[in-house]
């Protein structure tokens, strides 16, 4: 964990620095935190159901989740506003970092027909979100334990001004993008 850590300082800032010729190197770009975003669609008719997901993201990232609330009601999916449909943890520091060589490391390689991490998911301010189809290539989780397969979203939240920026950063940290 503290490994990560001790790359961004020495590996990863002189290494923006001389690409995007920074005048100092606190301009470098860091990553600020990590989002882990479990939607939970069939929590609306069944309750039962976000108390999985829940265990689920505590297992993969060693922190209790916050529980999400739907902000307006829509009648077509049976969904008043304020009920409970999904849950997010945000990771900040050493557990961040943890969290970061742990999806890269042990994860991503688990999934089936992996050829690098998609290079659309920047949003145009330097933050980039990836989208997880299972939670199953977590090595945490267990295949008998879980009720149900369930994606999820994880944002990193970077200071870079720009896409190209924050891709840099998240290859120098390890990213494993797309060719």
């Amino acid at each position: 964990m503290a490994r990560l850590k001790d790359t961004y300082k020495e590996e990863v800032v002189p290494a923006l620095v001389e690409k995007f010729s920074y005048k100092n190197v606190n301009e470098a770009p860091k990553l600020n935190k990590i989002i882990v975003n479990m939607g939970v669609g069939e929590a609306v008719q069944n309750s039962k159901v976000l108390e999985g997901a829940v265990s689920d993201i505590i297992m993969i990232t060693g922190q209790k989740p916050v529980i999400t609330k739907a902000k307006k009601s829509i009648a077509t999916f049976k969904l008043r506003e304020g009920m409970p449909i999904g849950c997010k943890v945000t990771m900040r520091g050493a557990r961040m970092y943890e969290f970061l060589d742990r999806l890269v490391n042990a994860s991503l390689p688990r999934v089936r027909d992996f050829k690098g991490i998609s290079n659309k998911g920047f949003d145009g301010r330097g933050n980039y979100t990836l989208g997880i189809t299972e939670q199953l290539i977590f090595p945490e989780i267990d295949f008998d334990k879980i009720d149900k397969v369930r994606g999820m979203d994880i944002t990193f939240v970077t200071t870079a001004k720009t896409d190209e920026e924050a891709r840099e950063l998240l290859k120098l940290l390890g990213a494993p993008f797309a060719k």
